[in-house]
This record gives structure tokens, C-alpha cells and sequence, in this order.
């Protein structure tokens, strides 16, 4: 395992060292989202990423890694899926984009409201920030009420309502808000603590009447992987049914990754309106926002919300996101949740056999990885735990050991590491056998 390790530090970085000191002459920071940067693991550089097939993903200097980033959750196929592509080429040679409607939208629309009947009507647009986005403004249309409630440490996107004590990327470099958010839209957002219904029901009494949204990651996928213990989403629903005000599931990572239906099928709770993003497109740019009829018509040109978008709804987009859902079966989420669980047992069997006090929360095809210190057997809750009880140091050791020795996970200690359908009980035994060897020297 040494002799492999040095080998790949010999081979490894020369070009991707070469393209991000070009690149930081024209990009901000040499890249285009913060997380990539490969700073909050430690390194001086990122990887450049050449191309990616199945489970596997190419740096530009040759080296072969197990993917468990998987597009941030997004190729949940695995990359280059043989369907998808074909039916991104056909689309693709009858035009990239038309800014008119087309009959793939209603498709998709349809297959997404199939699994999921509470998208009574929905809205495609092009980024998950413009889903929650979208979907808050609608909420305050509907309630005529301004304020928000979310979750310490969940990432609903960066637009400004949401960047208050939010997880992801702005907790892997230890900032607390965002610059540039005005105070008076600050203000209107409340922060509770996830898992917590007590630190809800208090904002709603000291906001009555003024709050027009709770807003969740049903899963917390931006904090590692936190799920919701038993009572806490449906008391969610409660609480909003009682002070009417609107539950929102961001389920951008969760939706069609931890169930068909998603999470709001795998709790069986139904919100008011769901955030879609990254399954439904593939790994193409395309996400959504959808929920009650009777919310969703106050969406132009039926009601006064604006919203549009040059690219909503695009035919690439759509014709990926059509050959992925059909591509997802059964058969799909109970084999990546064997796969997982299969993950989860060896990195927990390997780390207490060495000493090596690590918690691993799963919910299906997602995965969290939380280093405790000696002693420390409690479930990580919320964003308190993270913060107190977790080592971003010791993951970001363990990261560096493991891409250095073809396992390529998330480059922050926050993050969710993803099993697609191609991965193979091989890619799992290396995973496995690779974290040994780190927690045996650790």
C-alpha cells in the first residue's frame, strides 16, 4: 500500500498543478464553486478531472479514481450511462436550446409527479438556488408573511435568505455568513436546530403569524449525512399546519437518490412544496420547484410570482433527466443500498478493530463519515455536534491517504459520499481495504 501511495504522489499533480496556476489567472480562485479547490482537505491544488465512465473518474495526469463524489450526487448511473448519452446526442443534434416549449418538459413533469403526487404542478428551472429561490418567493405570495425558518448547517443554495449559519462549503472554511447579505434579509431568516421541534415551535410562537416557511433537507446532506430522527419531520408537518404556514423539502440531493419518491415517500410525509435538482437531470443542468395547486398557480402566467429562465426546461436537459428515470428501477435503489450497507459495516468493523472511533450514518445510497474522538458513541443530530464533537482534520488526513491510493471522496469533511448503480462490490472492497490501512496507522 506505501509503495502504491509513493507512486501515485511521483505521477500525480503535474498537470492539474500546470492547469490550476493557469487557471487562477482568469477564475476566481482558479475555480468556479469553492469546494473544488481541494482547501478545505489541505492541499495545494485540485485535481483537473479529464473524463469520468461508470464508477471510475480520470485526472488530466492519468490517474484512475473510485468516484464516490458522483457529481455531487447527481450521476446517480455512474458517468457516461450508455442510454443518457444516447439520448443527449439525439437531442443535441436537433438543437441545444429553442427558449420555447417543448413536449420533453411535459414528459419529464409527468414521470416526476408519478413517483412524487405532491408536485401537483410544478416549474423547471436550471440550478437548485433557483428552486428554493423560487420556491420561497412563492411562499411568501401565498402566506403574504416574510419571514423563514431553516436548519443550522443545511444548504439550501446561494441566494441570500438562505446563506445564514448554512453548512457545505461555508462550513468547510469556517464562515459563518456569507458577505454581501443585507441585514434586513438576514433578519427575516430564523435558524433552527435540526432534529430540535422545540427550537421550532419557539420561532413560530415568537414570530406568530409572520412566518410563511419552514424550509429542510428532509436528509441533511450538507453536514454530512444527518437523517431525521423519528417524530421530527411529521412534527414539522404539525407545527406548520397549526401556524399555516408552508413546509418546504429542499430534496435536491435526496430526491429520486434515497427512494423513488424520495424522502418525503421514504418518511411518508407530504410537504407543500419540493426542490428538486441533480437526479432529475443526469448530471445536466436542470432542477425544479413544485408542490399544491393551489400554491403553485400564483406561478406567472397563471398568478403575479415571476419567474423565468432563458434555459428552464432545456431538450439536453430534459432528455437526460427522462433516460435516467427510466433507467432507475427497483432493483437500482435496493442494490446501491446493499452497497452501502455493505460500505457502512466495513469502514465501522475496520475503524473499531484499529482503534479509530468513527461514526458512519447512512440513508441509503448516502453516506456520512463523522471522526469522534475515543469514547464518543452518540449519533451526530445537528450542526452543534458537528461543530463540537467532529474532527475536520482527521478526515481531511484520511481524504488525502485514500486519493492518494485511488478512492476519490469528497473534498470536505462535510459532505455526502454517493454510491451510484454502477459501482461494483470490487470498488467497495478497495474502499474498504484502503480505509484499513489509514485507520491501522492512525
Amino acid at each position: 500500500m506505501q509503495r502504491e501511495q509513493k507512486a501515485h504522489q511521483a505521477r500525480t499533480e503535474n498537470q492539474s498543478r500546470r492547469l490550476f496556476q493557469r487557471a487562477q489567472q482568469y477564475l476566481v480562485g482558479g475555480v468556479d464553486s469553492p469546494v473544488r479547490s481541494f482547501k478545505g482537505v489541505g492541499r495545494e491544488n485540485p485535481l483537473f478531472i479529464s473524463k469520468a465512465r461508470g464508477s471510475k473518474i480520470f485526472d488530466v495526469d492519468g490517474n484512475e479514481y473510485i468516484d464516490y463524489v458522483c457529481s455531487w450526487g447527481a450521476s446517480i448511473l455512474g458517468s457516461a450511462y450508455p442510454s443518457v448519452v444516447r439520448s443527449v446526442r439525439s437531442a443535441a443534434a436537433r438543437g441545444l436550446s429553442y427558449g420555447a416549449a417543448t413536449d420533453q418538459e411535459s414528459r419529464l413533469a409527468e414521470k416526476i409527479r408519478n413517483s412524487m403526487p405532491s408536485l401537483e404542478l410544478l416549474r423547471f428551472v436550471s440550478s437548485g438556488t433557483e428552486a428554493t429561490m423560487s420556491a420561497i418567493r412563492v411562499a411568501r405570495a401565498f402566506t403574504k408573511r416574510n419571514k423563514i425558518i431553516k436548519f443550522d448547517g443545511c444548504y439550501h443554495g446561494h441566494s441570500d435568505s438562505f446563506l445564514v449559519r448554512a453548512g457545505s462549503g461555508l462550513a468547510t472554511f469556517s464562515i459563518a455568513d456569507s458577505a454581501g447579505i443585507p441585514d434586513g434579509v438576514a433578519s427575516d431568516t430564523l435558524v433552527a436546530r435540526f432534529n430540535d421541534l422545540g427550537s421550532v415551535k419557539s420561532l413560530l410562537d415568537r414570530n406568530t403569524g409572520q412566518v410563511a416557511a419552514v424550509i429542510i433537507e428532509p436528509v441533511a446532506g450538507n453536514m454530512g449525512v444527518v437523517p431525521p430522527e423519528a417524530g421530527f419531520l411529521e412534527g414539522l408537518r404539525q407545527l406548520c399546519g397549526e401556524t399555516n404556514s408552508l413546509l418546504i423539502f429542499d430534496e435536491v440531493i435526496t430526491g429520486f437518490r434515497i427512494a423513488r419518491g424520495g424522502a418525503q415517500a421514504l418518511y411518508r410525509v407530504q410537504p407543500d412544496l419540493t426542490c428538486l435538482g441533480k437526479v432529475i437531470g443526469g448530471g445536466m443542468n436542470i432542477a425544479a420547484y413544485g408542490g399544491r395547486k393551489d400554491v403553485m398557480q400564483l406561478v406567472s402566467p397563471l398568478g403575479p410570482v415571476y419567474q423565468a429562465g432563458t434555459l428552464s426546461g432545456n431538450p439536453i436537459a430534459t432528455a437526460a433527466g427522462i433516460a435516467t428515470l427510466d433507467a432507475l428501477r427497483s432493483s437500482s435503489y435496493a442494490k446501491m443500498d446493499a452497497l452501502g450497507a455493505r460500505l457502512e459495516q466495513g469502514l465501522v468493523n475496520s475503524a473499531v478493530s484499529s482503534g479509530v472511533n468513527v461514526r458512519v450514518q447512512r440513508v441509503g445510497s448516502m453516506t456520512g463519515l463523522f471522526f469522534l474522538e475515543r469514547g464518543d458513541d452518540a449519533p451526530v443530530r445537528n450542526y452543534d455536534d458537528i461543530k463540537t464533537r467532529c474532527s475536520r482534520e482527521k478526515y481531511s488526513q484520511f481524504f488525502n491517504v485514500m486519493l492518494e491510493n485511488g478512492i476519490y471522496l469528497p473534498p470536505s469533511a462535510y459532505e455526502t459520499i454517493f454510491i451510484s448503480t454502477v459501482h461494483s462490490a470490487l470498488d467497495i472492497t478497495k474502499t474498504i481495504r484502503t480505509a484499513d490501512f489509514w485507520f491501522k496507522q492512525n
